[in-house]
Parts: C-alpha cells; sequence; structure tokens
C-alpha cells in the first residue's frame, strides 16, 4: 500500500511539474499578458488622476484668485500653461515607463531562454 502511494505520489508531482512548465508559456502570454496590460492601463490612468491634468485644461482660461482684469488674465493663463506643460511630460514620462514595462514582459522569456541556452552550452566547451 505505501509504495503505491509513492508512486501515486511521484507520477502526480511529476505529471503536475510538466504541465506546468508546459502551460507556462501558455498563461505567459494569454491570461498573463491580459494581467499586466490591464496593470500598466490602470497605472496610466491614476498617473493622470493624481497629476488632475483634466482638470488644469478644463480650467486654462479661468482667472485664478477672482482677477478678472487683463494682466490677472494673462498671468493665470501662462502659470496654468507652464502647469499643463510640466503635468503633460511627467504624464508622457508614466506612459513611457508602463510601454518599457509592458515590452520588457514580453521579452523576458526570450532573455531567460537565451541565457539558459548559452550557460548550458558554455558547460560541455
Amino acid at each position: 500500500m505505501a509504495n503505491s502511494i509513492a508512486l501515486n505520489s511521484i507520477r502526480y508531482i511529476t505529471i503536475d511539474f510538466v504541465g506546468s512548465v508546459l502551460y507556462w508559456p501558455i498563461w505567459w502570454y494569454s491570461k498573463g499578458l491580459w494581467k499586466i496590460l490591464i496593470f500598466c492601463l490602470t497605472r496610466i490612468q491614476k498617473i493622470e488622476a493624481r497629476l488632475g491634468l483634466k482638470i488644469w485644461l478644463k480650467n486654462i482660461f479661468t482667472p485664478m484668485f477672482g482677477q478678472y482684469d487683463l494682466e490677472s488674465r494673462l498671468i493665470s493663463f501662462f502659470v496654468r500653461l507652464s502647469q499643463i506643460i510640466i503635468k503633460l511630460i511627467i504624464l508622457i514620462l508614466g506612459f513611457l515607463l508602463m510601454i518599457l514595462i509592458f515590452l520588457l514582459y514580453l521579452i523576458l522569456p526570450l532573455i531567460i531562454i537565451y541565457q539558459i541556452g548559452l550557460n548550458f552550452s558554455s558547460l560541455f566547451q
């Protein structure tokens, strides 16, 4: 009986391990890819919400401090314009970082396989 349990355990672990290894690339480029895409998109939305770029764009022509004379309107416009430009640059940098993370996710298994092959071939030289 113990031999049967041990044999079944070894068989189950082997099949589970082989199944996991074979399923890993399928998961990485299907469900995993979808998860990293959702992660990147929500992170970009959070960056935009934290910067409040839409609010700055909506109020670009609204004078600050309730001053409606020409000088105050011009000062308010250029102050807000500079803030919008800075926030837009930060948003673009965050967007580029998320694209870099997504592309790194795509090519990481290829890099790992290449490194394994490179190191494995150096064992026999």
